[in-house]
C-alpha cells in the first residue's frame, strides 16, 4: 500500500506515528492506545485508519468493535471517511446497515466489524456475549464507565488491543484518571494532539476556531486541556451586543420554550425568527415562592396561552420531567408539544455557539432571563461539568429551544406529538 495522504499534504509527524506505531519495534508491545486533544486536530481519521489497517494485517476470521456515542455519530464522526480511505487503499467493504456490522476483504483475508452506540448506562448490555480481537471507541470521554469497561472486557483474543480517542473534558472524569492517568500502569501509550498536528487545517481555519471558545472550552477543545469550567456559564453573553429595545415588526415562525416547576419557578419563553435570528419576545416567569401561592397546570397552561396570543405556534418545547403538563398541553389540542433534549452540557455548548454565532437576541423586557443569564455559574468542586441549580429556570428554558432547533442556522424542526 502507497503511503496515505490527506488533501495533497503528507500526515504530520504525529499522524503518521499513529498509523505505524503498533508495528514499530519500540511500541508494538503496548496493549493500545489513548489519544486525546483539540478538535479537528486529526487524531480521529488517522486512528481510524491505523486500527482498519492494523486489524486486517494481523487477523482474519476475526470480530473488531467501533464504538461511539451513538451509532448515528459514530459513522459521521469516523465511518464516512474511513470508507473513503478503505475504498482508495484497496479493501472491499461490504455493510449491513439494518444489523450495524460490515465485512472488510483485503489479501484473502475478511474480519467483521461490529458498530456500537454507548450512549447510557443500559448500553453496556449490547456489547455482551461478543469476542473481539480489538475495539476502537470514539469520543471515549462521552461513554458510561460501565459501556467502556464491558467493551474492553471483550477483547479477549491473543493479541487484542484497544483504541482509545476524546476530546479533553473535566481533569476529574473517570476516563483521565483511571485510563490517561495511568497509561503507563495498563501498558497504553499516550498521545496528546493539538491543532498544529492536522495538516490540512489552514491558518484561517486554526484562528476560527480561537475566536469560537473562551474559558474552559478554549482550554479543552483548542488547546487540548483537562479544564475545569468555572465562573458564568455563558460569559460571552454581552447585553450591549445581544439585547435589543425594538424588535422586529414581522417573524416567520414561532416557538414557545417552558420550563416548568410546581415548588420551583416555571419559564416560558416565546421565540420569533426573523432576519435569520431568533428573538425572545415575551417571557412568562412565575415563582411561588415570590408570590406565596402554587399554580396548577391548568393555570400554568394559561399562561400559555396568553403568551401566545393569536400567533401560529410551531411548537411547544417543554420540560421533559413535565409529564403531567405536557398532557395538560395535549388535552387542549391547540399547540403541538414534544419533550426537550435534557443533556445538560451539551444543550450548553450549543447554546453557547448560538449566542456567539449572532443567532439570538433577547427583548429587554425579558427582565428575568437577563437576570439569570448574570448570575447562571458553574459548580466549583463538582467533579464534573455542572451549573449550579440556581438561577437556572429561564436557562433551562433556552436551552430547550436552542436544542430543539436541528441544523446550526437555527431555523430547525422539532419532533412533534400532538
Amino acid at each position: 500500500m502507497g503511503k496515505p495522504k490527506r488533501r495533497g499534504l503528507e500526515f504530520s509527524e504525529k499522524q503518521r506515528f499513529l498509523f505505524k506505531w503498533w508495528c514499530s519495534e519500540d511500541f508494538r508491545g503496548y496493549d493500545g492506545v489513548i489519544c486525546d486533544g483539540a478538535v479537528r486536530s486529526g487524531k480521529t481519521s488517522c486512528m481510524a485508519l491505523s486500527f482498519l489497517v492494523w486489524s486486517m494485517g494481523r487477523f482474519n476470521g476475526r470480530n473488531f468493535g467501533l464504538c461511539g456515542k451513538t451509532i448515528i455519530s459514530l459513522r459521521r464522526n469516523l465511518l464516512t471517511e474511513l470508507l473513503r480511505w478503505a475504498q482508495k487503499l484497496g479493501f472491499t467493504v461490504t455493510e449491513n446497515i439494518s444489523k450495524n456490522y460490515m465485512d472488510v476483504d483485503f489479501g484473502g483475508r475478511r474480519n467483521r466489524y461490529y458498530l456500537f452506540g454507548g450512549k447510557d448506562e443500559a448500553s453496556a448490555s449490547l456489547i455482551q456475549g461478543v469476542t473481539l480481537a480489538g475495539v476502537l471507541m470514539d469520543e471515549t470521554a462521552l461513554m458510561p464507565r460501565s459501556f467502556v469497561e464491558q467493551a474492553v472486557a471483550r477483547c479477549s483474543v491473543t493479541g487484542s488491543k484497544l483504541w482509545f480517542n476524546c476530546n479533553p473534558d473535566h481533569p476529574y472524569h473517570w476516563f483521565k484518571r483511571e485510563w490517561i492517568d495511568k497509561a503507563a500502569v495498563k501498558n497504553l501509550l499516550y498521545i496528546h494532539f493539538d491543532l498544529s498536528d492536522n495538516p490540512s487545517l489552514s491558518e484561517a481555519v486554526i484562528k476560527r476556531y480561537k475566536r469560537l471558545y473562551t474559558g474552559a472550552f478554549y482550554e479543552r477543545f483548542v488547546l487540548g486541556k483537562w479544564s475545569a469550567a468555572e465562573g458564568l456559564v455563558y460569559p460571552m453573553f454581552d447585553e450591549r451586543k445581544y439585547v435589543c429595545g425594538e424588535l422586529p415588526e414581522k417573524y416567520e415562525r414561532f416557538v414557545v420554550s417552558c420550563d416548568y416547576g410546581t415548588v420551583n419557578p416555571s419559564s416560558f419563553g416565546l421565540w420569533g425568527f426573523s432576519g435569520g435570528i431568533w428573538y425572545r419576545i415575551e417571557e412568562y416567569y412565575y415563582d411561588s415562592a415570590r408570590e406565596g401561592s402554587r399554580r396548577t397546570d391548568e393555570e400554568h397552561y394559561g399562561a400559555l396561552e396568553e403568551l401566545a396570543g393569536e400567533r401560529d405556534i410551531d411548537y411547544v418545547v417543554c420540560d421533559p420531567s413535565a409529564a403531567s403538563f405536557i398532557q395538560c398541553i395535549k388535552r387542549h389540542g391547540r399547540f403541538r408539544v414534544t419533550a426537550a433534549k435534557n443533556d445538560v452540557v451539551s444543550g450548553i455548548r450549543r447554546t453557547q455557539d448560538f449566542i456567539r454565532e449572532g443567532k439570538l437576541m433577547i427583548s429587554r423586557e425579558c427582565s428575568d432571563i437577563l437576570r439569570e443569564f448574570s448570575l447562571y455559574r458553574w459548580e466549583e468542586g463538582a467533579g464534573r461539568d455542572c451549573p449550579v441549580k440556581e438561577n437556572d429556570h429561564a436557562m433551562d428554558d433556552l436551552r430547550y429551544f436552542v436544542s430543539s432547533l436541528e441544523d446550526s442556522g437555527g431555523r430547525g424542526f422539532a419532533v412533534l406529538s400532538v
